[in-house]
């Protein structure tokens, strides 16, 4: 499993999305990722890669993310 984010803009406005990526390889993943990107730079909102991980517990904050932290 592996994690992507995405920059989006909008006139001056950014902010970050996260997504979940079904992939067998990081490139893959990639590839996915960017494909995602061309298919959602449709409307006014301009989205771009950041970066693609891989996550074990992707966007979960428990016990061990908080001791891993601490």
């Amino acid at each position: 499993m592996f994690m992507a984010e995405f920059k989006l803009k909008f006139g001056d406005r950014k902010w970050y999305v996260r997504r979940i990526v079904e992939a067998s390889s990081l490139e893959e993943a990639e590839e996915k990722a960017r494909k995602y990107v061309q298919l959602m730079n449709r409307g006014e909102v301009l989205w771009e890669l950041s970066y693609v991980i891989e996550a074990q517990r992707p966007l979960i904050i428990g016990d061990e993310e908080l001791k891993k932290l601490s």
